[in-house]
């Protein structure tokens, strides 16, 4: 990419941040540590790398992409109001009554998702089947699978991992956010520290391992990916839970946020922060 295609892209996450953060500060609790740290992932996959028609979301010839970590739906919410899958004003009907955009993502209700999710550990099975069906029929597409590092302790995880490099499902792209928490705990203390990519090549995978706030170094690294056939890819994004956020950053319990008085200024001054610093990269 050149430096403006690297602009539009930083850009377009700090949009997909500052929108996440403003819908879920409108609810007034979330997950926001989540996520926060698959922002610049988002950003590539939207933004540059899947190919996908908003004026047509259900287009047969479309790339998937599946969440696996349903939590952090207000980030993937935010992207796809952004790509005009849905008027930004729904955005501020996150989590409410009647609402299209629940807490955990559903296929049912919110045009442009793809796999109803909430119960952590199936979204690889899910992007694993999909992606055989679309390597059997010869389609050409992708499919793009966003799963967190705490939810690797799933067992079903790492059947579906086995299955795709068995079936060599090179048309797969797994996104693990390693931000090195889990709901209770840092995932070093619970199930022991773990370098995925090596595990992950040990499974047969073709893997890669990029600062997971860099969005040139996510899409070089998708772009490699594509280059191998033959086996299914991951990409090990190195995050902070609540990236970008120094206050959330350091929290140690930043899973889920009901905030306080405190937090909740803080939280205000931080979408000031953001609506500055987006204003001053339009004007770039």
């Amino acid at each position: 990419m050149d430096k403006q295609e690297i602009l539009e892209l930083e850009k377009f996450a700090l949009e997909i941040r500052l929108n996440a953060i403003k819908s879920l500060d409108n609810l007034g609790f979330g997950h926001y540590g989540g996520c926060l740290s698959i922002v610049e992932a988002l950003a590539v996959l939207y933004g540059k790398v899947m190919n996908i028609d908003p004026k047509n979301p259900d287009w047969d010839g479309r790339d998937y992409f599946i969440m696996s970590k349903g939590h952090a739906g207000p980030a993937l919410y935010a992207a796809l109001a952004l790509k005009g899958y849905f008027p930004m004003d729904v955005l501020m009907t996150l989590n409410k009554n009647g609402t299209k955009l629940p807490s955990h993502l559903d296929r049912l209700l919110t045009t442009g998702v793809d796999m109803t999710a909430g119960s952590l550990g199936q979204g690889i099975s899910v992007a694993t089947g999909i992606a055989k069906a679309m390597k059997q029929n010869g389609t050409g597409q992708f499919v793009y699978c966003m799963v967190g590092d705490g939810e690797m302790n799933e067992g079903q995880c790492w059947e579906a991992v086995q299955f795709a490099a068995a079936q060599g499902l090179d048309n797969l792209i797994i996104f693990v956010d390693d931000n090195k928490k889990q709901l209770d705990g840092t995932t070093e203390e619970i199930s022991g520290k773990r370098d995925f990519k090596k595990v992950l090549e040990a499974f047969g995978f073709n893997a890669a391992h990029v600062p997971g706030g860099d969005v040139s170094a996510i899409y070089n690294a998708v772009a490699e990916a594509k280059k191998v056939s033959g086996k299914p890819h991951v990409v090990v994004l190195d995050t902070v839970k609540g990236q970008g956020f120094s206050y959330l950053e350091s929290k140690k319990d930043n899973h889920h946020l009901r905030p306080t008085e405190e937090e909740a200024v803080l939280i205000k001054d931080y979408i000031a922060e953001l609506t500055k610093e987006l204003e001053g990269l339009k004007n770039a």
